[in-house]
């Protein structure tokens, strides 16, 4: 299965970018969406996660910056990123969760580099 993200690019310091990632429309039900990243030399991190009902969680240090939105219709997850900094520097990966079999599936990363 491939994910189709995109989104990603050079920015300044307090701009904004958003990303998206799409799944295929015969994919089946899909329960949760999230995106992480990682930064160089750093963990891969959950950046921010949202559920089939709209339940939302995000990192401590993007809350209130990030926003994490969902179109069911169009199996695609949207992460708004704005007042970006540049420890955001990183690749962003999109991965999805399925219903019943909990099966996940994910993006091939879109790489966000915030500039000082």
């Amino acid at each position: 299965v491939q994910l189709q993200a995109s989104g990603g690019g050079l920015v300044q310091a307090g701009g904004s970018l958003r990303l998206s990632c799409t799944a295929p429309g015969s994919i089946g039900s899909i329960a949760a969406m999230a995106w992480y990243r990682q930064a160089p030399g750093k963990e891969h991190e959950l950046v921010a996660r949202i559920t089939s009902g709209g339940s939302t969680n995000y990192a401590d240090d993007v809350k209130g910056r990030f926003t994490i939105s969902r179109d069911n219709l169009k199996n695609t997850v949207y992460l708004q990123m704005n007042s970006l900094k540049p420890e955001d520097t990183a690749v962003y990966y999109c991965k999805i969760t399925m219903l019943v079999t909990w099966r996940e599936y994910w993006g091939q990363g879109t790489l966000v580099t915030v500039s000082s």
